[in-house]
C-alpha cells in the first residue's frame, strides 16, 4: 500500500504529541536512554513517523549529534541518497580524520564525483561510514534517525547495516521508523544495531481515535459519528484525520444507513488495485461491503453466481483477508469496503440493496437494506422499518433500533399515525439507552422546531435533560419552557417533577428538595396512570432518603417494588432494583447487593442500556472493593472507565470508583490522579454530590500514599460538603475512618474523636454496623496516641474479629496492619514495670490477610514497616501551645486557610488544594486576620515561625 508524499500533518498538529502510543512510547525511551537503538514498524498512516519526530524530539537533547534522513518511493533507486542525508553536512567536520581511501570513497559517494562505488572501492566506502560515525561519537553520543526505512536505497542500507553490525560499545543509536503490512520487519534488521527493540505500532481504540480529532480541531463530530470513524478507519490515525477532514467539510452529513463520505485522497490509496478486478468481480465485492456479513452464502442468494472465483481473485490481489475457519468475508481494512461503496454510482448501490432485501435471512437486515434501495415515502416500508427497530430494541441493541428508527421516519409520510416526529422521537430514546446522547440530542431539538402537541414537546425536551447527564446546571431554561408545555396535564408533569428532582439534588446539592419533588412527581404520575414514572421517581425518593438516613428510606423502597413493576425500570440504574442494591450495601448485606447487581448487570447488558451497565459495572467494582476482593474490583472499575470514557457516560463517578480501585489493589499515583480527574468533572457539571465522593476518593488515595497531612484537607472539605447536603448516613462514603485516623497521625486527636462521636450517633441510629467496627478502629488509634496501649490493642482485636464477620476484608486486614504496627511501636518503648501487650510484634497475619486481598499498595505499606523493625514511633509534631490557642477560635475552613498560608502556599495554590475559589480563599482569609487581630498573611507566617521558635 502506497501512501502518497502529499499526506502531511495539518498544520495545527504538534509534532511532539502522541495519542494512543503512552506505553509504547515510554518503552522506547526507556530503551534509547538505557544506550539502545530502535526500530518502529507498522502499517502506513499508523503514526511511525509522528512517534519517531516526538522520540527524537524528546531524546535527541541527549545527542550531541544527530543524523536524519527521510526516504521516499520516487527517489529510492539513486544510490546513497540517504547517505548524503546523514553525512553531507558533517562532512567537513569527520573529513580531516579519515584515511586518505577512506574520505575519498566517502567524498565521491556522497557528491557524486570519481567512479568510487561499492563495486570498485567497496571496502573502503564501508570503512568510512564506520570510521566516520566513530570520529562524530568520540566528541559525545550520536544519534541516527531515519524514517520510512523501506524506501532506503539499497547502497545506503547496506553500508549502514554493515557498521551497525560493528559498532560495538560506541555511543551511537538508531533510531528508525519502517513500513510494515505484517511482522516482516526482522528483514530491516540488519540495517540497525545488535541490541534494537523493534515496537510494532497497532491501531489506535475508539477513544484515541477521538482524542486524536479533538486535537486536531474536528470538534463538531458526535460520538456515533466517531464511531463510524473508527471502524471505517481500522483505528489507523493517517485515515481516521482524513475520514474527520472530510467529515469536517462537508455541508451535508450521511444519513443513518449511509456510509461515511470518503475522500478523493483515500479512496485512491485503496483502490487502486480495483482496476485489475473484472467488472462482475468488482460488483461482486460491491455486494459484500453493502452487507452486514456477507458469506457465500448470501452472495449467492444476491444474484452472484460465480461469487467464489471473484473472491479469490479479490483475495489474490489483498483486497479480501483469508480466513478457512471463518465463514464470513472479510476485507483486508473497513476502508477498501467503504470506499468500495463510496465509489459506486447510487444507482447501483441501490441495485444491491434490493438484491440483499431478499437474500439476507435476518429481518432487521432486510429492512434495513429496503430502506436503502427505496426513495421517497412509503408507509409499508416504514411499518417494516419500525418493526425491525422493535426487535432490535429487544435483542439489546438499541443503537440499531436508533438508526431504524430515523430510516422509518424518513420513510413515513407527513400524515401517518404515527408520525414521523413520533418515530423520531423513540430512536431518539434508544439512542439515549444505547449511551449515544449527542445524536439523541440533535434528533430531539429538530423535533422541538416542528411540533406543537404538548405530548410531543415534552418527550422531546425529556431527551435533551436526559442528554445532558450529570450536567443538569446547563439545561436550566429547559425547565420553565417545558412547564409550559405540560400545562395541567398530571402525566406530563410527573415526568417534568422527575426531573426537577434530579436537579434538586445535582445542580442545587439539596437532599431535602431532591426528595420532596419525586414525591410530588410519584403522586402526579399515580394520578395520570403514568406506572412507568411513578416506580421511576418512588425510586429515585428511596435512594434519596437511604443517603439522608430518612426513617422512611425501607418503607419507600418496598413501594418502590411494589407490583406492577415494569421491566424498563427494575433494571434501570435509577431503577427499582437499583434503590434496593444502595439499601442492601449501605445495610452491610454484601452477599445479597452483590447477587441484586449481578442480575442487574446481566439484564443491562442483554438490553443494550450502555449507561445503565457503565454504572452496574461500578456498583459490582464497590461491593468487590468492600468485600476485600480487591483485583477483581480493579479490573471491574477499569472496564467500567473504559466504557465510560468511550461513551461519555458517567466519566467522573467512574474515575472516583476507579480511583478506590487503584489505591487499594493497583497504582497509588494513577489513583491520586483519577480522583482530581473525578472532582474537576464534577466541579465543571456543578455536581456537588459526587464532587463530595470525588474527595473522599481522594482522601482515602492520599492516606494511602502516605500523606495524612494532604488527606485531611480533603477530607475536612468532605465532611463540609455533606454537612451542608443534609448527607448523614456513614454507609455511604465511608470516609469517617480515613478522616479519623489521618488526623491521628497529624498530631488532631482531639478533632478525630469529634469525627468519631459525631458519626458513630448516626451510623448507631441507623444500625450501620461496619462503620460502627471501623471508627472503633480509628478510636484504637486514638487512644494508643493518648498512651493507652492496652486499651487500644483490646479494641483492635475485637475489631479485626467484628470485620471479619462481616465480610469486609480489606477494613479486616487494615484492623490487623494497625494491631500489628501498634503491638510493634509498643516492643520499642520502654515499659518499666508495665506488662507487655498480649499478642505477637508480628506482621504476617496483617500480610496474609492483604495479599488474600491483592490489596498491593497496603502490601507494601506491611512489607515497609516490617523491614523497618520495631522501632518506637515517633510522635507526630505537635502545633506549638500559642498556635493551637489561636487556632481554636476558628472555623473548621478558617484553620485549613490559616494552615496553609502558615505552609507559604499562595491564595490560588490553597483554592486548588481546598477545591474553592479565590475569592472564598479571600474572604475567609480576612475573617481570619478579624480574629486572629492581625492584618496580613505575612503576620501570619510570623506569628507562625514565632510560636515555632518558643
Amino acid at each position: 500500500m502506497t501512501v502518497r508524499r502529499d499526506f502531511q500533518e495539518p498544520p495545527r498538529s504538534r509534532p511532539d504529541l502522541v495519542i494512543g502510543r503512552e506505553e509504547l512510547f515510554t518503552s522506547a525511551r526507556e530503551q534509547l536512554g538505557r544506550g539502545g537503538s530502535v526500530l518502529l514498524h507498522g502499517p502506513a498512516g499508523i503514526g511511525k513517523s509522528t512517534v519517531l519526530r516526538a522520540l527524537a524530539a524528546d531524546y535527541g537533547g541527549a545527542a550531541r549529534t544527530v543524523l536524519r534522513c527521510s526516504a521516499t518511493e520516487s527517489e529510492s533507486h539513486l544510490p546513497f541518497l540517504a547517505l548524503a542525508d546523514l553525512f553531507g553536512l558533517v562532512l567537513e567536520d569527520v573529513s580531516a580524520a579519515l584515511p586518505g581511501a577512506q574520505r575519498t570513497a566517502l567524498e565521491s559517494a556522497l557528491t557524486g564525483r570519481g567512479e568510487s562505488t561499492l563495486q570498485r572501492d567497496g571496502l573502503a566506502l564501508r570503512l568510512a561510514v564506520l570510521s566516520a560515525l566513530r570520529v562524530l561519537a568520540a566528541k559525545g553520543p550520536v544519534l541516527v534517525v531515519a524514517d520510512d526505512l523501506q524506501w532506503l536505497d539499497a547502497a545506503s542500507a547496506e553500508l549502514l547495516g554493515f557498521a551497525a553490525r560493528r559498532l560495538g560499545d560506541t555511543p551511537v543509536q538508531m533510531l528508525c521508523a519502517v513500513r510494515t503490512e505484517g511482522q516482516e520487519y526482522d528483514r530491516h534488521l540488519p540495517a540497525s544495531p545488535p541490541d534494537t527493540l523493534a515496537v510494532r505500532l497497532g491501531p489506535l481504540n475508539r477513544t484515541q481515535v477521538s482524542a486524536l480529532l479533538d486535537h486536531r480541531g474536528y470538534t463538531p463530530l458526535s460520538r456515533s459519528t466517531v464511531r463510524d470513524i473508527h471502524r471505517t478507519s481500522g483505528g489507523n490515525p493517517l485515515f481516521a484525520l482524513e475520514l474527520g477532514r472530510a467529515l469536517a467539510e462537508s455541508p451535508a452529513r450521511p444519513r443513518p444507513g449511509e456510509p461515511l463520505p470518503v475522500p478523493t485522497s483515500l479512496r485512491a490509496l485503496v483502490l487502486s488495485r480495483l482496476e485489475m478486478l473484472s467488472d462482475e468481480a468488482r460488483r461482486t465485492l460491491l455486494v459484500a461491503s453493502a452487507g452486514a456479513r456477507p458469506t457465500l452464502a448470501l452472495l449467492h442468494a444476491a444474484g452472484r453466481e460465480h461469487a467464489e472465483a471473484e473472491t479469490a481473485q479479490a483475495a489474490a490481489l489483498g483486497l479480501l483477508a483469508t480466513d478457512p475457519e471463518a465463514p464470513a468475508l472479510r476485507f483486508a481494512h473497513p476502508l477498501i469496503s467503504a470506499a468500495l461503496y463510496a465509489e459506486a454510482p447510487a444507482q447501483e448501490r441501490r441495485a444491491v440493496h434490493a438484491a440483499l432485501s431478499t437474500a439476507a435471512s435476518d429481518p432487521i437486515e432486510r429492512a434495513r437494506h429496503l430502506a436503502l434501495a427505496t426513495t421517497g415515502t412509503d408507509p409499508d416500508v416504514a411499518a417494516r422499518l419500525a418493526e425491525a427497530g422493535a426487535l432490535a430494541r429487544d435483542r439489546g441493541a438499541p443503537s440499531v433500533a436508533a438508526s431504524l428508527g430515523l430510516l422509518a421516519a424518513r420513510h413515513t409520510p407527513a400524515d401517518s399515525t404515527p408520525g414521523p416526529d413520533e418515530r423520531r422521537l423513540q430512536a431518539a430514546e434508544d439512542a439515549i439507552t444505547a449511551g449515544e446522547a449527542d445524536l439523541a440530542r440533535d434528533i430531539a431539538r429538530d423535533v422541538l422546531t416542528r411540533a406543537t402537541v404538548p405530548a410531543e414537546r415534552v418527550r422531546a425536551w425529556m431527551v435533551v435533560i436526559e442528554a445532558a447527564g450529570q450536567a443538569l446546571g446547563d439545561v436550566d431554561a429547559v425547565f420553565p419552557q417545558v412547564l409550559a408545555d405540560a400545562g395541567d396535564d398530571p402525566c406530563l408533569l410527573a415526568q417534568v417533577y422527575y426531573q426537577l428532582a434530579w436537579r434538586g439534588l445535582v445542580v442545587e446539592g439539596d437532599f431535602a428538595e431532591a426528595r420532596q419533588e419525586a414525591a410530588h412527581a410519584a403522586e402526579l404520575a399515580a394520578r395520570g396512570g403514568d406506572r412507568r414514572t411513578e416506580l421511576m421517581a418512588l425510586s429515585f425518593q428511596a435512594s434519596t432518603e437511604t443517603l439522608m438516613g430518612h426513617p422512611d428510606a425501607p418503607a419507600t423502597v418496598k413501594r418502590a417494588l411494589k407490583e406492577p413493576q415494569d421491566p424498563y425500570v427494575a433494571c434501570h440504574h435509577n431503577g427499582a432494583g437499583s434503590a434496593r442494591f444502595r439499601w442492601l450495601i449501605m445495610s452491610d448485606q454484601l452477599p445479597e447487593a452483590r447477587a441484586t447487581i449481578t442480575a442487574l448487570l446481566r439484564e443491562v447488558r442483554r438490553r443494550g442500556m450502555v449507561e445503565s451497565e457503565v454504572h452496574f459495572l461500578r456498583f459490582l467494582a464497590d461491593t468487590e472493593l468492600r468485600s476485600g476482593h480487591c483485583g477483581r474490583a480493579l479490573d471491574l472499575a477499569r472496564e467500567s472507565l473504559r466504557l465510560a470514557r468511550d461513551s461519555g457516560i458517567g466519566e467522573g463517578a467512574s474515575a472516583m470508583l476507579a480511583s478506590l480501585a487503584e489505591a487499594s489493589a493497583g497504582d497509588v499515583d494513577r489513583a491520586l490522579a483519577l480522583a482530581r480527574e473525578a472532582a474537576d468533572h464534577a466541579e465543571v457539571d456543578g455536581d456537588q454530590m459526587y464532587l463530595s465522593r470525588a474527595l473522599a476518593a481522594l482522601g482515602y488515595a492520599q492516606l494511602v500514599a502516605g500523606d495524612p497531612a494532604a488527606a485531611v484537607r480533603s477530607l475536612r472539605r468532605v465532611r463540609e460538603l455533606e454537612q451542608g447536603l443534609g448527607i448523614n448516613d456513614p454507609g455511604r462514603g465511608r470516609w469517617h475512618g480515613d478522616l479519623a485516623e489521618s488526623l491521628v497521625r497529624i498530631g488532631e486527636p482531639g478533632e478525630a474523636q469529634d469525627v468519631i462521636d459525631t458519626t458513630r450517633a448516626h451510623a448507631l441510629r441507623l444500625g450501620r454496623q461496619s462503620v460502627l467496627a471501623v471508627l472503633d478502629r480509628a478510636e484504637a488509634l486514638v487512644r494508643a496516641a493518648r498512651g493507652e496501649h492496652e486499651a487500644a490493642v483490646v479494641r483492635l482485636t475485637s475489631v479485626q474479629d467484628r470485620l471479619g464477620r462481616l465480610g469486609y476484608g480489606l477494613e479486616e486486614a487494615r484492623a490487623a496492619f494497625a494491631l500489628a504496627r501498634l503491638r510493634a511501636q509498643a516492643a520499642a518503648l520502654p515499659r518499666t514495670g508495665a506488662r507487655p501487650l498480649p499478642g505477637p510484634a508480628s506482621y504476617d497475619e496483617a500480610a496474609r490477610l492483604f495479599r488474600r486481598c491483592r490489596a498491593l499498595p497496603w502490601l507494601r505499606q506491611v512489607d515497609a514497616a516490617a523491614t523497618a523493625g520495631p522501632t518506637a514511633a515517633e510522635p507526630p509534631a505537635a502545633a506549638p501551645a500559642v498556635a493551637l490557642d489561636a487556632l481554636e477560635g476558628l472555623a473548621a475552613m478558617e484553620r485549613q486557610v490559616a494552615s496553609l498560608v502558615m505552609e507559604g502556599a499562595t491564595n490560588r495554590e490553597i483554592a486548588a488544594r481546598l477545591f474553592i475559589s479565590v475569592k472564598t480563599v479571600e474572604a475567609t482569609l480576612t475573617r481570619v486576620y478579624r480574629k486572629l487581630g492581625i492584618r496580613s498573611r505575612v503576620d501570619i507566617v510570623r506569628l507562625a515561625a514565632g510560636r515555632r521558635t518558643t
